[in-house]
């Protein structure tokens, strides 16, 4: 990350249906475009939970519009930040990088009660991790 770019971050669960694409959902949302990002899956599903669609639009935020994406070391390799969920082991180390996993509950299969606390888990989270990427911003 350099003084020119926007710091980036991706992230990365099995399917890339539900956590990671909420997290993504929140980072984009919250740094108001301030942070680059990114969402991908070791085995990406054919679509996005419906549930975590629902459970996100409560909350505001419309992730109809993606879709699940397949890991690529190159994504890895382009992020500052590596967020996982519950797929570590599948995803390619680079040094230098910023590497954390995420307990969370998978929202596939479950009802919207339990979809609602992962989504508000995952809103703290990435909040915490955009106050450490943007020491000067506050998210919004």
């Amino acid at each position: 990350m350099t003084e020119t770019t926007r710091p980036s971050v991706i992230f990365v669960c099995v399917h890339n249906a539900g956590r990671s694409q909420m997290a993504a959902g929140f980072a984009t949302a919250l740094s108001g475009g301030a942070v680059e990002v990114r969402s991908a899956g070791s085995l990406p599903a054919e679509a996005i939970n419906p549930v975590a669609v629902e459970a996100m639009a409560e909350v505001g935020i419309d992730i109809t519009g993606e879709q699940p994406k397949v890991l690529t070391p190159e994504a890895v390799q382009a992020s500052d930040a590596v967020i996982t969920m519950g797929c570590g082991d599948a995803c390619p180390f680079y040094p230098g990088k910023r590497y954390e996993d995420w307990a969370l509950t998978d929202p596939a299969g479950q009802g919207i009660e339990v979809v609602r606390q992962v989504r508000d888990e995952v809103r703290g989270r990435v909040e915490a991790l955009l106050a450490d990427l943007l020491p000067d911003r506050r998210p919004s």
